[in-house]
């Protein structure tokens, strides 16, 4: 077994491999870039080694750097994660050569799979069924579009060297295919350094199903089941389950079984993951091998009782799979949720900042079944620009898919974010929706149910603004903290509860809920409160327990009780709440005196820059007229493309940033003059 291993990688993952080299007594070695001097994985490992600059191109990227802090460390095998170098045949051939362990497949099977056009081959002459499309090598663009309008629309466009939902776009006509196939391919070359794509047929209901699969060095090869991963947004996982629902016994055999023939056939070592697409009457089509461990693989591990990471580093050192094919079994159903750091109302983009208040989760072991989190930021932590915005993944387990669902809930209801937007809310409807409680699976579900997934703002019911008004007096010590109501100090000019001489107080609270203004008076008379909003009045009274930074309240509103927990975060209060609070909301809390003299001047027409990115693409320059919706430029955030488009109709005045300029979050970026 190994003393020391390095591992090539950051966050959430980087935490996992530290947690399980110690519970073996391998000793650790973590590596970090300018933005993770001071990140949760580094503080997990034994040591640690700077390797460069905050973008992944200047640090995480340079294998050979990588390498040679594994030497001066005495590390004998690397452990690359995933993303990065994990599926990095160029990476694992360097460690090859310098002697030190790639704690994944052999070159030659990373270079097998590493391109999805060469691997269909692979798998088309092994009469594994493939979607119908187009893998070859030419790229000259006349000719991958003259392929998609044989192939019929809708087609997906593909980086060949791609995952995780980068360098892919739906095409739906002949039209729109030059610029879709255009923008894949920057973004492939940004991501992957490589801008090969394939073209295939865009099933409409297709189930995304993978096998995880694990080789040994002794030839040995099994599947552990199966993962559905059916829910996605813009071709990224959001919810990931074990076993997949309303597989067969038979079914499953036939997958697995073509999943290890796949693995066998380019002499697969170690943890891999083969990725089918499945229609509804059960055919189902090779998409392409992951040469590494998934970030969904803690499904697998729920339904299995078995530690995959364990399984890699015992693999790695040339010992056999523990178990046999007949001798893995699983039990009850697993969901994994990722929470991104990113805005579902604004097209899922990222949400760049300070996590000033993070609560997740406490692993919780119920009679047969567990909540468990795992995670890679802390309170406090920053979520950069520079890599993906997951904060962490809530993970359940219970005995039926009914009882996991519900833990769920129970899970995304304890977790609270506060300084950048989340997807908590979304995945609370996802639990929800009627369509994957019934586990009427595709992958694009979340697209069908829009409505209900992504609704428009809704008015903060009154519970609610009520709970952020009672922690607001409270914090001001005009109420006690445990409760308010009027106790008899020895001296009433002590009074912190809102007592006057004259038996009279009123304070207003001015609370902004999206496009909504509420003014908020709260009044004491004769040592009783009462709320006055919108010309009427409700008793009330309540109690708020400081907790850290945030406040648990419970509110009792014209005889009825709701609670909640309040943190505030400068002129922002976030709720966190249930059932007639309304869940999680943002108000602002706007400080009027500090703002008075704040430029009024209108500002329509104006882009700014929706998160910190850099200019790849401009359509316009001064003079220019254009038309509402028209896209005009192109920025990149997280390796991942996002257009900007004309907010209305106009001549463009003037363009702030030119090609290759990195703008940061807010920026104005171009000025339109409206016409009328």
């Amino acid at each position: 077994m190994f003393h020391t291993i390095l591992i090539a990688n950051r966050g959430e993952i980087a935490c996992r491999v530290a947690a399980t080299a110690r519970r073996m007594g391998i000793r650790t070695v973590a590596v970090y870039s300018d933005a993770d001097a001071h990140a949760a994985h580094v503080q997990a490992c034994d040591e640690s080694v700077h390797i460069g600059g905050a973008e992944p191109r200047a640090s995480y990227l340079l294998g050979d750097v990588i390498l040679n802090a594994a030497r001066a460390t005495g590390a004998q095998a690397i452990h690359p994660g995933y993303g990065f170098l994990s599926e990095n045949e160029n990476f694992a051939q360097a460690c090859e050569q310098a002697g030190v362990t790639f704690i994944g497949p052999p070159v030659s099977a990373i270079a097998a799979m590493g391109s999805k056009s060469s691997a269909k081959s692979l798998m088309e002459k092994a009469g594994v069924p493939l979607v119908p499309g187009y893998h070859g090598k030419d790229q000259d663009p006349a000719l991958l579009h003259q392929e998609a309008d044989r192939i019929g629309y809708p087609v997906l466009i593909k980086a060949s060297a791609g995952g995780g939902g980068k360098g892919m776009r739906v095409v739906n006509s002949s039209d729109e295919f030059p610029a879709a196939l255009a923008s894949c391919k920057r973004e492939a070359i940004s991501s992957f350094g490589d801008d090969m794509v394939l073209v295939e047929r865009y099933l409409t209901k297709p189930r995304h199903i993978e096998i995880q699969v694990f080789a040994d060095t002794q030839g040995n090869a099994v599947y552990l089941f199966e993962r559905d991963c059916s829910v996605q947004r813009r071709h990224q996982k959001v919810i990931e389950e074990a076993p997949a629902p309303g597989m067969t016994p038979e079914r499953r055999k036939q997958m697995g079984d073509a999943a290890v023939a796949a693995a066998k056939a380019v002499g697969y070592v170690g943890a891999g993951t083969v990725e089918f697409i499945a229609e509804p009457d059960g055919r189902f089509y090779f998409m392409e091998m992951n040469t590494r461990l998934q970030v969904e693989h803690p499904v697998t591990e729920m339904i299995t009782g078995l530690d995959l990471v364990e399984w890699q580093l015992r693999v790695a050192c040339g010992l056999p799979l523990p178990l046999t094919q007949d001798q893995l079994t699983m039990q009850g159903h697993a969901i994994e949720a990722r929470i991104y750091a990113e805005n579902p109302d604004n097209g899922f983009l990222p949400s760049i900042g300070t996590l000033n208040h993070l609560r997740l989760p406490d692993h919780v072991a119920f009679s047969n079944g567990t909540i468990r989190v795992d995670g890679g930021v802390r309170q406090g932590d920053s979520i950069s620009p520079y890599y993906d915005p997951m904060i962490a993944k809530l993970i359940v387990w219970g005995e039926n898919r009914e009882q996991a669902i519900t833990r769920m809930h129970t899970a995304l209801a304890q977790t609270q974010v506060v300084g950048v937007r989340t997807n908590l809310a979304f995945l609370g409807r996802l639990m929800e929706n009627t369509a994957f409680a019934t586990a009427d699976l595709d992958t694009g579900l979340i697209e069908k149910n829009r409505e209900q997934l992504l609704p428009e703002h809704a008015e903060a019911p009154l519970p609610a603004l009520v709970c952020v008004a009672a922690t607001w007096i409270s914090a001001q010590g005009q109420a006690t903290q445990k409760d308010n109501t009027h106790r008899h100090a020895p001296d009433p000019w002590d009074s912190t509860d809102g007592w006057r001489l004259a038996g009279h107080y009123r304070q207003t609270l001015q609370l902004q809920d999206g496009e909504n203004e509420h003014a908020l008076h709260l009044e004491r008379i004769d040592g009783q409160w009462q709320l006055v909003h919108r010309e009427r009045s409700y008793p009330l009274s309540w109690s708020a327990e400081q907790d850290g930074d945030s406040w648990n309240v419970c509110v009792n509103l014209d005889g009825r009780n709701y609670t909640g927990t309040v943190v505030r975060d400068g002129e922002q209060a976030w709720l966190f709440g249930s059932g007639e609070t309304g869940g999680t909301r943002i108000f602002g809390l706007p400080d009027l005196l500090r703002h008075a003299a704040d430029d009024a001047a209108d500002h329509g027409g104006n882009l700014t820059a929706p998160m910190p990115g850099k200019i790849i693409s401009l359509s316009v320059k001064p003079g220019d007229t254009v038309k509402k919706g028209d896209a005009l430029m192109v920025m990149e955030a997280m390796k991942m493309e996002h257009a900007i488009h004309a907010p209305t109709d106009g001549t463009v005045q003037e363009v702030f940033f030119a090609v290759g300029d990195q703008v940061t979050d807010g920026a104005e970026l171009i000025r339109i003059e409206d016409p009328a």
